[in-house]
């Protein structure tokens, strides 16, 4: 068969699929989105234990504090009010399931030194973040832990990030590799190893996006004009779909989607 002619794949890294140690998982950004993702994370990760394998150990970062206006919208109680945002879901997610997950209550950006993040290393990265400027400096984090190569045979090497994004009622999801993922011979398959960052691939995009309001909302209402109830659980639910593809099915043909609700389409991205 022609190389051009086969339906191009993305297969998972191994260690992925066989890990001697739970899967480490840094999550960046715990409000409308990443709150939601957490709870996909938690039945990942019952599922995959289920299943014979070690599961996900997830570090939650957000250096933002429960409000009134986070009440309904995103997964947070009256009684969590002034907690920080981590602290609650995590606490919640290691009562209910026997975890010990970890939370950070700071931002993943370096310090004012320019240092890194205490603790940047994971194998995945799961950025549900507000801000462009935020997705440029995962980007540069990224980029740099994955060029330190002294410890990188196994655990905690950086493998995979995926990003999340949304406005009032459409979104993305997009899974980027860090750096080139080892991809076995196929005579069925034409396999890629490098899925690009959403920060190459969708500059403008994210630049034009980055123009539009960002400024905190004060109560539920303000904040469902900007985004819209169900957008947040939605892309949730659809992008940790396409991450359980990976492990479940150790590959996937798609590398993310763009989803509209206002007339409910969506629209695959495949690998190329």
């Amino acid at each position: 068969m022609n190389t051009s002619e086969k339906i191009k794949v993305h297969f998972t890294d191994h260690y992925l699929i066989n890990p001697t140690n739970p899967i480490t998982v840094n999550l960046i950004g715990a409000g409308g989105t990443g709150s939601k993702v957490l709870t996909a994370l938690m039945e990942m990760n019952h599922s995959l234990i289920e299943l014979g394998h070690a599961g996900l150990s997830v570090r939650l970062w957000d250096d933002d504090r429960v409000s009134e206006a986070n009440l309904g919208r995103q997964r947070f109680a009256e009684c969590e009010v002034g907690l920080y945002k981590s602290v609650a879901l995590i606490n919640r997610a290691n009562r209910w399931a026997g975890t010990h997950w970890k939370a950070e209550t700071q931002k993943f950006q370096r310090d004012s030194l320019g240092n890194l993040p205490e603790h940047p290393d994971a194998t995945i990265y799961i950025t549900c973040t507000d801000t462009v400027q935020a997705r440029f400096e995962v980007a540069k984090i990224l980029n740099e832990v994955s060029g330190k190569r002294y410890y990188y045979y196994g655990r905690d090497k950086p493998k995979y990030w995926v990003d999340y994004g949304n406005s009032t009622k459409t979104g993305q999801v997009i899974l980027s590799t860090i750096g080139d993922i080892y991809q076995p011979n196929s005579d069925k398959y034409h396999t890629v190893a490098n899925l690009p960052f959403i920060t190459d691939e969708f500059t403008g995009l994210l630049k034009k996006s980055e123009q539009e309001d960002n400024t905190p909302s004060c109560s539920l209402a303000d904040a469902l004009k900007k985004q819209d109830l169900y957008i947040n659980p939605t892309l949730a639910q659809m992008g940790s779909s396409l991450l359980w593809s990976l492990f479940r099915n150790g590959m996937t043909e798609y590398r993310g989607f763009f989803l509209n609700l206002q007339d409910f389409r969506s629209q695959p991205i495949p690998v190329a």
